[in-house]
């Protein structure tokens, strides 16, 4: 059984949402805002869960964070315990692609009152609002970020984002439209899931085996840290350095990211 009261505590939300597009932008952000993307499992050579029970243990018990298989499942499990229907969806990410990308990233299609709409509790590259699924539909993230749903003739549905490359982890080409993810809303099943999650985790040529990556949203704003390179942006503000000490590390962990690594952990973290 899902544990609402405590996954709401977790995201500091101090009741449930409403069963409207109001209270699913209201559960999204509350999520984005406290629980981490991050990758360090993967670089810790440990096995990536995406289970319910799982997924609920690691991000909402132990108050780590998660990439989308991880994020998503909790998510999706979160509104169905609210009373919403939402399934997976699988999309390819273009943000920093420089050829056809696999389908490796996950996010959920909620129908409110006959509509379709998109919600993303997983991406760790920006932070996009709920959208209804509207060939042309628009909507402003809170940093100002805008985002656009579009057709696309040979991947379904492409999401474009328009905003600051600040706000992003690092793979955004510039500001004015691009392609942030394009996906499709044919049924996904567990065993489709299992699969991208094993690429994701396992592939050499999966990004997140090759760095160690997380990102948090902000009120107005967005940090990360990839590797050793901190960048913080906040308004029209933007901080950035690299970490040259591993206490600065562990404690830049714990109290941007809220993630407490243990003194064996950051060492194996940093020396990557």
């Amino acid at each position: 059984m899902f544990d609402l009261d405590s996954y709401l505590a977790r995201i500091a939300l101090p009741s449930r949402v409403t069963l409207d597009a109001e209270g699913l932008a209201r559960l999204q952000w509350a999520h984005r805002l406290a629980i981490p993307f991050e990758n360090l499992d993967v670089r810790l050579g440990r096995p990536i869960a995406i289970d319910s029970a799982g997924v609920f243990a690691k991000l909402v018990n132990t108050k780590r964070g998660g990439y989308c298989f991880e994020q998503n499942r909790l998510f999706l499990d979160a509104l169905a315990a609210h009373g919403f229907t939402a399934r997976p969806l699988l999309a390819r990410v273009w943000l920093g692609a420089t050829e056809v990308p696999p389908t490796t990233h996950t996010l959920s299609l909620v129908e409110i009152d006959g509509q379709d709409w998109i919600a993303d509790a997983g991406f760790g590259g920006s932070y996009s609002p709920p959208m209804p699924l509207i060939d042309g539909a628009e909507a402003e993230a809170p940093d100002g970020t805008r985002f656009r749903l579009t057709r696309d003739v040979q991947h379904g549905w492409m999401l474009l984002r328009d905003g600051h490359p600040g706000l992003t982890d690092g793979r955004s080409a510039g500001e004015g439209w691009e392609p942030q993810y394009s996906f499709t809303t044919d049924p996904v099943w567990d065993a489709d899931l299992a699969m991208g999650n094993h690429w994701t985790s396992r592939a050499d040529a999966s990004r997140f085996r090759q760095a160690n990556i997380v990102s948090i949203i902000l009120p107005r704003g967005f940090a990360t840290l990839t590797d050793r390179h901190y960048r913080r942006r906040v308004g029209g503000d933007e901080t950035s350095a690299t970490i040259a000490d591993p206490r600065v590390y562990r404690m830049r962990m714990s109290l941007m990211f809220g993630i407490d690594l243990t003194a064996e952990e950051t060492t194996t973290l940093f020396a990557e």
